[in-house]
């Protein structure tokens, strides 16, 4: 069964062709890519007008949905071609990489050109998309981790829905062309996206170590933002709602473990919206693992939760990058409990203030539940 968040992608890919989903990390980004790609493949959830579905042995799908079933809020829902093609944007992503350019030739034949066009993953996803009942799902991770603008070039202009060709393929008035490189003859032509080429794209929108997106391409999306969850964190954990009890001292379950880390997570998280703002918060999925912590014994869950807030630590140190006060009052260490195990100093260097946070270089089964305890307020 598909989640509420991959119905709404399908929702707003179908509405508008471009959908860009956003959010801090560990919100489960490309958990949802995947299960959009999936359910678009397969055209999971549609009910075929003309009945159950055959089986198919011979075809790209196994069981494709029957032509002619006309399902709301599913994209291209009479398409049976349908394909997912797939990239990753990175500092080295290119135009050619992505609709097409001249390349050197590789292990060429003698004789055989030194140059070759390549066929960019957006022009074999629009070329699929245009074949007979085809329909293409593009999706870009980390899309702002490469050079965005320049790796659509002209495309930009023809991405959106209303500037795509018709439904049959036919030129509208619309319809906006640009020029490129056609891969099978070499000549400048121009060209246009279909009408039935989605494109799924991915970004952190508070990543520090990239350029945020020009407003002008952003506007081209249309954004889904996804959240930190404490519901989902709770759930993973076996945990009901946060009571109003007190953190036993001390430790006695995993459960009271589990607890602490669920309400340290939710409290740090606000130390974050408060001093950088909630797009820099962390999301649920970093201390979210595939064993659930709560089958374990007591010092191997302890273990479990050390490697998600390893993540954590780092994520804060990241956010908080040569503000080691800012460092210090997310982990409560400002005028936090004495049983912290981490505390801000002060010293002076060349008569000039310092700060200096002390504490553990690792967490270990020893301090991580004084240490979740103290994030969550005592």
């Amino acid at each position: 069964m598909e989640t509420d968040d991959c119905k709404l992608a399908l929702k707003l890919l179908a509405r508008s062709r471009n959908v860009l989903i956003s959010g801090p990390p560990g919100t489960g980004k490309s958990k949802l890519l995947a299960e959009v790609a999936l359910a678009f493949e397969t055209a999971f959830g549609i009910a075929p007008a003309g009945g159950a579905p055959k089986l198919n042995p011979v075809g790209g799908i196994p069981i494709p949905p029957a032509a002619g079933g006309a399902v709301k809020d599913i994209p291209a829902p009479t398409k049976t071609n349908r394909k997912v093609f797939r990239t990753v944007f990175h500092q080295n992503s290119k135009y050619r990489d992505f609709l097409s350019g001249i390349t050197p030739a590789v292990n060429k034949a003698a004789g055989a050109p030194d140059f070759t066009i390549v066929k960019g993953t957006l022009y074999r996803a629009s070329e699929h998309a245009k074949a007979d009942g085809g329909a293409a799902l593009l999706i870009i991770d980390e899309i702002n981790r490469g050079p965005a603008v320049q790796v659509f070039g002209g495309a930009i202009v023809a991405m959106e829905s209303d500037k795509r060709l018709a439904v049959d393929g036919s030129k509208r008035s619309e319809t906006q062309f640009f020029e490129m490189l056609d891969p099978a003859t070499g000549d400048v032509i121009e060209y246009a996206l279909p009408h039935d080429l989605y494109i799924l794209a991915a970004m952190n929108q508070a990543d520090a170590s990239v350029e945020p997106l020009d407003v002008a391409f952003l506007r081209r999306w249309e954004p889904l933002r996804l959240e930190p969850d404490e519901r989902a964190l709770r759930d993973f954990y076996g945990l009901g709602a946060k009571g109003a009890n007190t953190l036993p001292d001390p430790l006695v379950s995993v459960t009271d473990a589990l607890e602490a880390s669920a309400r340290a997570w939710a409290v740090v998280n606000g130390q974050i919206s408060l001093g950088r703002g909630p797009e820099f918060q962390i999301g649920h999925g970093v201390l979210m693992s595939d064993v659930k912590p709560q089958t374990l014994p007591l010092p191997e869950a302890l273990g479990t939760l050390c490697v998600g807030w390893a993540k954590m630590r780092a994520h804060i140190e990241e956010v908080f990058f040569g503000d080691t006060r800012g460092i210090a009052a997310t982990l409560n260490a400002l005028d936090g409990p004495a049983f912290n195990p981490f505390q801000l100093s002060e010293t002076t260097f060349a008569d000039d203030l310092r700060f200096r946070l002390e504490g553990p270089t690792n967490f270990n089964e020893d301090n991580i539940y004084p240490a979740l305890r103290a994030f969550a307020k005592g």
